[in-house]
């Protein structure tokens, strides 16, 4: 098992230990499904982790993503994927998501099935190269991008 870059463990810090901890075991069961997946971290208002083979987000298969009381097992093309245990979030175009709370949750037996069925969506033979890369840092919880506009009384005399 490849343990967590030390980045990654100093980002989990902004959470209680117990969502670090299901963010962990998480990774671990991943990567025990697919030993060779490449993982790229975003570290902006949530840490996510995700899980491919290569650091294009087209050749990734399922993302963690922290909250604070729970983390969720998402899944890209989740819209396409065979849902028998009725546990797939979401109402976008294509991503979905599973929210797990507890350390057994994450151990039960679907959570498996669904990161594999993930896996063969992709095409062909792919191979990860087993590497971490940090894509987003810093410790602030901002996300990254252009500031938002400040709210002026001109404005508010606008809307009126």
């Amino acid at each position: 098992m490849r343990p967590p870059d030390p980045q990654v463990l100093g980002f989990l810090e902004a959470y209680d230990r117990h969502i670090a901890n299901l963010a962990l075991a998480l990774r671990e069961v991943i990567l025990e499904e697919l030993p060779d997946a490449s993982e790229s971290v975003y570290q902006v208002y949530t840490v996510a982790i995700w899980f491919g083979f290569s650091g294009k987000m087209k050749d990734m298969f399922c993302y963690i993503a922290t909250n604070s009381k729970h983390v969720n097992l998402g899944f890209p093309r989740g819209s396409t994927l065979p849902d028998p245990n009725k546990v797939l979030e979401g109402d976008g175009k294509a991503l979905r998501h599973i929210k797990l709370r507890t350390l057994e949750d994450v151990e039960r037996p679907f959570v498996r099935r669904y990161i594999r069925a993930a896996i063969d969506q992709l095409p062909g033979d792919l191979r990860g190269t087993g590497k971490t890369v940090v894509k987003a840092g810093g410790t602030s919880g901002k996300p990254k991008g252009r500031p938002r506009r400040r709210y002026t009384a001109k404005r508010q005399s606008r809307s009126n």
